[in-house]
């Protein structure tokens, strides 16, 4: 075996493949009522270069403002109840999405993601394709729907208020 090999499997062993397990998540530095975001991959925790996955669980009749994220793409998969989504100039496109669902979100598309269920934790996992955290509140948004009354928010996620 050639010292080339021998450096590439040293290397590999410490910079190849990463586990992290579903207990070993790392809690958001900042939450707020409403939201649990937990972080699994990102560059300080694997050394992630272009992606960004954590877990979210939203409170029952929680929500974020409207916001978009930049150039980002983002999915999010529905893992345990029922994600509402608006998006548009004005919130006036909307879909609901259960538990084995994907939902794509294309870059600088305004949207508000809404949890459902009155009554359970919509419980999910996202994954973005960038790892700077890229977030721009809209305020100025009319919708045509009165939006739901409690909102999620986070370091992320500001109230549209403040």
């Amino acid at each position: 075996m050639s010292h080339h090999h021998h450096d590439d499997a040293g290397r590999w062993k410490h910079d190849g493949i990463r586990v992290v397990r579903g207990d070993q998540l790392d809690p958001a530095a900042a939450q707020t009522p409403g939201m649990f975001r937990q972080v699994a991959i990102d560059h300080a925790r694997v050394g992630a270069q272009k992606l960004w996955a954590g877990t979210v669980a939203i409170a029952p009749d929680a929500k974020t403002g409207v916001h978009h994220h930049g150039a980002l793409e983002s999915i999010i998969f529905v893992i345990r109840g029922r994600a509402r989504m608006r998006w548009g100039e004005r919130l006036e496109y909307v879909a609901e999405a259960g538990p084995g669902d994907f939902i794509f979100v294309p870059p600088y598309v305004p949207h508000q993601e809404i949890n459902a269920d009155p009554d359970g934790t919509l419980e999910c996992v996202l994954v973005r394709s960038d790892n700077e955290a890229v977030v721009v509140n809209i305020t100025d948004v009319d919708p045509v729907e009165a939006p739901e009354a409690v909102y999620w928010v986070d370091p992320i996620h500001r109230h549209p208020a403040g």
